[in-house]
């Protein structure tokens, strides 16, 4: 297989256009949920997801003070009977409902605020209430954050992409278990999909949005 270097997709006019902002945000939090971000579970203490938490929650402080929508989700099955053919060990031992590991990390979730959903695909768009909350919420643009990069972040990137939404996603808002694949992904889905920018911009937009659609 031939090495096709970024100048190349350049090239091929990948990556050339900037997606942009709407006119109307909404934060979307993809499984940060205990399994992925507490150190004594298999799945957790991955640094670039303990640092995607820390940003996250800086995000979601701004958010919830502009009165953007937030929507989260964990991953969570009844039994192996509901679950597809996960190759994680972890995921098929853990993710059950009731087990510590599905409960959404504390400093991430507002239940006074947020709105809840449980996912059993990678996608948080796979047959949940999303999109008629995001419909319901008249929103045009999808800022997502959580873990795992490679997996159901990539997966809703692809999803909030095929359903129109503008797709925003601060590389520091999301995390893997190792660089490599997260820098990759990002790469990857930045070339087609999604604008990937990082915490403090989407803040500092956040914050420019509110002072120009204050009541």
């Amino acid at each position: 297989m031939s090495d096709v270097s970024e100048a190349t997709y350049h090239e091929r006019t990948y990556g050339t256009e900037t997606i942009g902002y709407g006119d109307r945000p909404a934060i979307v939090v993809v499984d940060f949920q205990t399994a992925f971000t507490e150190e004594k579970y298999p799945l957790g203490g991955a640094p670039l997801i303990d640092r995607a938490v820390d940003n996250a929650a800086r995000l979601l402080d701004v958010a919830r003070r502009c009165e953007v929508p937030v929507a989260t989700c964990y991953t969570a099955y009844k039994s192996l009977e509901d679950m597809p053919y996960w190759k994680v060990r972890a995921v098929r031992e853990d993710l059950i409902h009731g087990h510590p590991c599905t409960e959404l990390d504390s400093r991430i979730y507002d239940p006074a605020y947020d709105v809840k959903m449980c996912k059993t695909g990678a996608s948080i768009f796979f047959q949940t209430p999303i999109v008629p909350f995001l419909v319901k919420q008249k929103v045009d643009t999808v800022i997502l954050v959580g873990c795992v990069t490679s997996g159901c972040i990539r997966a809703s990137v692809i999803d909030s992409f095929q359903f129109g939404y503008r797709t925003i996603v601060p590389e520091d808002g999301v995390g893997d278990h190792d660089e490599r694949p997260h820098n990759d992904n990002l790469r990857d889905v930045g070339r087609r999909y999604a604008d990937i920018t990082d915490t403090d911009s989407v803040i500092e937009w956040i914050e420019a949005w509110r002072g120009r659609n204050a009541p």
